[in-house]
């Protein structure tokens, strides 16, 4: 007779955040756990019916894993494994999963094999926003090193044009104008690219994030989001974020125009702003021992037409735009003033859908009551 898990040990099985598996050497399941439920999209009464050839693509490594464990009794683990199922495309989400898989065997229960299952989307959108991170240095060292060389010339020929509209034959003019038109224009793609070469240090306080999205909102509104929808959901209890008020409303402004452009054949957009507090995620970065926790998360979300999967990828990249005449600097130049402060930015999109997440550091008790003084001392010099 097979033993069964104790309570204690079922209760602890059954807390785990990851989606965790049980199962026998010819992969009958045998134990899941509510983070399986949610994974899978099924109930846990469903998965204890089914065998794992029953739900993973056939030729999969994860389905050899129980039979080589029950073999050698060690653990083994299969990394960046696509997974899809014929159940999630029948519930409506046939979009593949990539996941690393990490198997060992049961101690103690004789062939019990446990599966649990590690998605990489957060890991892989982080390593994206590095890439591009780098991306953009890249493209500010060379903007630093061509910019004088560039716009010397180009302010020769922007004179020679002005001198030409006044000389040459009425029919000539708009040609002349054209050269200088065309030549602002290259100036001022140089100066937007200049802007990434900042590296002065980040002047940062204690922020709410809910009086910049407010600004931010107000904005919107004044301008081209007029007749757009706008749904707030924030967490009222939400710590201060610690960054630069101006840039951050630079950041969300952006986001929401961005929004609001893919509105535009839309026939009830909507703009979703939402806030919440995520514990969880942490980040090692340079010059800084300890990981840096950026559990403040902020939404931007719009039900416009989505994002092509061919670019939605590189998306935060120097020059990659999905407009027309689009420079592809805008959400480069989010992604660095995110970065600035110490945090990470992805979207997620598809039809009727396109998520911007930011997740961000909060501030510190010292630094939120350093912000209080200054605005009580801003406060008494005003009365």
């Amino acid at each position: 007779m097979k033993k069964q898990l104790s309570n204690f040990d079922n209760a602890i099985f059954s807390s785990l955040s990851q989606p965790v598996l049980i199962c026998d050497s010819e992969n009958k399941l045998m134990h899941a756990n509510y983070s399986a439920e949610d994974f899978f999209s099924m109930s846990i009464a469903s998965l204890l019916k089914l065998a794992l050839d029953d739900f993973i693509p056939f030729g999969s490594p994860i389905l050899s894993m129980a039979g080589k464990i029950a073999k050698n009794n060690a653990p083994i683990s299969e990394y960046r494994i696509r997974l899809t199922s014929d159940f999630r495309e029948i519930a409506g989400n046939s979009e593949a999963r990539i996941v690393d898989v990490f198997a060992t065997p049961l101690l103690g229960f004789e062939d019990r094999i446990i599966l649990l299952f590690q998605e990489r989307t957060t890991a892989d959108k982080i390593d994206r926003q590095l890439i591009s991170r780098n991306a953009v240095r890249s493209v500010s060292g060379l903007a630093a090193m061509l910019a004088h060389e560039i716009k010397n010339p180009l302010s020769g020929i922007k004179g020679a044009a002005q001198l030409l509209e006044k000389s040459v034959l009425e029919a000539d003019v708009p040609l002349a104008r054209l050269i200088k038109d065309e030549t602002d224009r290259i100036v001022n793609l140089l100066e937007k690219v200049d802007i990434f070469g900042d590296e002065r240090p980040l002047l940062s306080e204690a922020i709410n994030i809910h009086v910049v999205l407010d600004r931010v909102k107000l904005l919107a509104k004044s301008g081209d989001a007029t007749n757009i929808e706008f749904i707030e959901q924030y967490d009222p209890s939400l710590p201060p974020v610690l960054g630069n008020k101006n840039q951050l409303i630079q950041v969300l402004l952006n986001l929401v125009k961005n929004s609001t452009e893919a509105l535009n054949e839309t026939n009830f957009p909507t703009i979703k702003l939402s806030t919440a507090y995520r514990p969880g995620i942490h980040m090692s970065i340079a010059g800084v021992k300890s990981k840096i926790s950026l559990p403040l998360e902020i939404i931007i979300e719009d039900n416009g037409a989505g994002v092509s999967q061919d670019i939605l990828s590189n998306m935060f990249d120097p020059f990659v735009s999905t407009k027309p005449n689009g420079t592809g600097l805008g959400l480069a130049l989010v992604a660095k003033i995110i970065g600035d402060h110490g945090g990470i930015i992805d979207v997620e999109s598809q039809k009727g859908k396109t998520r911007f997440r930011i997740l961000l550091p909060i501030a510190d008790e010292k630094q939120s009551q350093n912000k209080q003084l200054n605005s009580n001392n801003f406060e008494d010099k005003n009365k």
